[in-house]
């Protein structure tokens, strides 16, 4: 397989990582080599489904496995209990057993839905990750993390469940609209900005590393896959990887999830960036390291500020899950390449995101 990059994520149980182009219409033989012949209930939404659900049946029949399909409306509007309570009701429908696996199909919605089902349904089944954009390839699709929305706020309810395996085709970004790309883009921002100034500074020419996008894909879903081996369950290190998140997270939620996820965490990192630089977090020139991240977000198409007042911001986020009792954790740049953690009082968040806040 001289196209394809693997990166193996050694948790417990550990699982490969595949990132290349035509993994889709040979997911089934793939698969083999970590799933044995089963069931496989693949879960995808009503915009991936028409593209790419029948190359992937075809292929998993092709390879042995019984195939079924569930497909929900696409969007983050769908990812609350009643598309759960759907999926599960299909899963037990088809009598799936504990032997057998759910494949979620799509971009970040359809890996939340299925792996939550997953770890649901007769208490946790198996299941596998066949992303179809930048984003749920460079991060939501590694990592075992599964949720799903409530009135309250994102990512409220959800449990930790691991992958049997992730096949990231680099041929389905081909056909991804420019702003969808821009919201893995976005991701992939914030990786840089956490950990490889080299990965940044490729970055800042907007869009040019999707020339090769494997090798994007491959450098954040390494940097990710040493994280989540070390803090597994986001004890420590992990909460890292929510750079941007906390201020994106209330803009969702403040434009009722018409922003989507990679604009949201675009303009949370630019806000908590200008506000780490000016009050003198950040190490060194932190003007400098804020402007360089907002025009790599600029020259991405990305947004770098919103409409959403910082008191409705630090309302929105009052249910962010990162608050403890009345203390909420930021992630804060000190400089490109490293990030810290920053306990501060929930009072004190208005006046944070207010500092970093433009219109």
């Amino acid at each position: 397989m001289p196209d394809y990059k693997e990166i193996r994520v050694n948790t417990l149980p550990a699982y490969t990582v595949t990132i290349g182009p035509g993994l889709l219409k040979n997911c089934g033989g793939l698969l083999r080599k970590t799933l044995p012949v089963c069931r496989v209930a693949v879960v995808t939404d009503s915009i991936v489904g028409p593209l790419y659900l029948e190359t992937v049946t075809e292929s998993l029949k092709a390879a042995g496995y019984t195939v079924s399909a569930y497909e929900f409306p696409a969007g983050e509007g769908s990812k609350n209990l009643e598309t759960l309570s759907g999926i599960l009701e299909f899963l037990a429908s088809e009598r799936l057993t504990r032997s057998d696996c759910l494949a979620a199909l799509g971009g970040g919605v359809a890996g939340d839905m299925a792996g939550f089902a997953a770890a649901c349904y007769l208490r946790g089944i198996r299941y596998v990750q066949l992303p179809t954009t930048l984003l749920s390839a460079v991060d939501s699709s590694v990592g075992g993390k599964t949720a799903i929305d409530l009135k309250a706020g994102k990512n409220l309810a959800g449990a930790f469940l691991q992958p049997a395996a992730v096949l990231c085709d680099t041929d389905c970004l081909k056909t991804l609209p420019l702003e969808v790309l821009a919201d893995g883009a976005a991701e992939a921002i914030k990786t840089a900005v956490l950990s490889d100034p080299g990965l940044f500074n490729s970055l800042e020419d907007g869009m040019a590393p999707l020339l090769d996008p494997a090798a994007l894909i491959a450098g954040c879903v390494a940097y990710k896959a040493g994280v989540v081996e070390r803090d597994e369950r986001e004890q420590g290190e992990r909460k890292l990887l929510n750079l941007g998140h906390t201020v994106g997270h209330a803009i969702e939620k403040c434009s009722g999830y018409t922003v989507p996820h990679g604009h949201a965490v675009a303009a949370g990192l630019a806000i908590i960036a200008r506000a780490s630089a000016r009050l003198g977090w950040t190490s060194g020139n932190g003007a400098r390291t804020a402007e360089r991240i907002c025009s790599a977000l600029r020259l991405t198409g990305l947004p770098v500020s919103t409409e959403y007042t910082p008191e409705a911001l630090a309302e929105a986020a009052l249910a962010d899950k990162k608050r403890a009792g009345d203390s909420i954790t930021i992630v804060v740049p000190k400089e490109i390449g490293a990030c810290a953690l920053m306990e501060i009082p929930v009072s004190e968040l208005r006046f944070v995101i207010g500092t970093g806040w433009e219109a």
